[in-house]
């Protein structure tokens, strides 16, 4: 496989992630954060510092609600529930997240 292959499948393997996150709003951050480390946020900034990294000039907004599919604020407002004690717990000494 040539790296132009392998880029383009990466591609499609990234936009297929975030097509799946945003029909899953049912799933919240913290417990993606719980259990995998990461979340849509994080996937955001991830999106974000790739392209700085690049020269593209890219705002947390922009890079926020090119994953939600929507602005961010306008997202927690319509998915995102009150976290559990336990989701709290849980999450407490783990990994750094905004």
């Amino acid at each position: 496989m040539n790296e132009d292959h392998k880029t383009a499948l990466e591609a499609a393997a990234f936009r297929r992630l975030v097509e799946h996150l945003r029909e899953r709003k049912d799933v919240q951050n913290i417990d993606m954060m719980n259990l995998a480390g990461f979340c849509r946020n994080c996937l955001s900034r991830w999106y974000m510092e790739a392209a700085q990294e690049s020269g593209l000039k890219m705002s947390k907004e922009d890079a926020r609600e090119i994953i939600y599919g929507m602005p961010y604020d306008e997202w927690k407002k319509a998915h995102q529930s009150e976290a559990s004690n336990e989701q709290l717990q849980a999450f407490k000494g783990s990994h750094n997240h905004d």
